[in-house]
């Protein structure tokens, strides 16, 4: 199966779209509450900019708990899963960023974030459930350091969080667009299938209410946000 999208960020609403961020207003265009999370969250916590080997030597416990902890169970995490992340994680291409907790200097998170030439891609981001659910503020301090970053001091075009969320294992775009007026930029979608494979995606398609598993069910709901 081969997914791609055309027709970036088209005027007309459709059922496909990436989640980006196009302008920086500050902290002033946040409100007067997520302001006070954001300066909660640099008080307790540090976000830096650090080498990939720290997050080799130190985020695999933090990788695999952050994914203990999805709503939903739909993909996995081990060692093996992990190493292969790191492999795909090219220095010369993502940047590394990591959450510490002032106290101690723990690691308690990090993200990994795509470069390309004018925009970047929110690609992983890992946390500790217990700072997730303490009110640290670590998503609020590191969306507003990040954006910070590439909108105002790289003057990137915009940063995206992806495509519209197939499986909906989090809800973290709902978040961005709640918190940090992130915007759905629609656009177009064509699947492409191997032959044997598109006929099994049709014959499932009118039972694709009852099918229970995720991933199934993900693959039928995305052929039908084909333009």
């Amino acid at each position: 199966m081969i997914r791609n999208t055309f027709d970036f960020d088209c005027n007309t609403p459709t059922d496909f779209w990436y989640l980006i961020k196009d302008s920086y207003g500050g902290m002033e265009e946040l409100t007067k509450n997520n302001r006070q999370k954001i300066r909660k969250a640099f008080r307790l916590l540090e976000f830096k900019l650090v080498d990939k080997s720290l997050i080799a030597e130190k985020g695999y416990e933090i990788t695999q708990k952050t994914y203990d902890d999805y709503r939903i169970k739909d993909r996995r995490m081990n060692k093996r899963i992990f190493n292969d992340l790191l492999q795909l994680w090219d220095e010369k291409t993502y940047d590394f960023w990591g959450f510490f907790d002032r106290k101690d200097g723990r690691l308690i998170g990090f993200c990994v974030i795509k470069v390309f030439d004018d925009c970047c891609l929110y690609d992983t981001v890992c946390v500790l459930p217990e700072y997730k659910y303490n009110k640290s503020g670590v998503y609020y301090g590191k969306y507003h350091i990040t954006n910070e970053y590439y909108l105002k001091e790289k003057h990137f075009k915009y940063v995206f969080d992806g495509t519209r969320t197939i499986t909906e294992h989090s809800n973290i775009q709902e978040f961005l667009v709640q918190n940090f007026n992130f915007r759905r930029a629609y656009c177009k979608l064509q699947i492409k299938y191997k032959w044997w494979f598109g006929i099994i995606v049709r014959l499932l398609l009118p039972f694709r209410k009852i099918i229970k598993n995720r991933n199934v069910r993900a693959v039928l709901n995305m052929h039908l946000m084909q333009s």
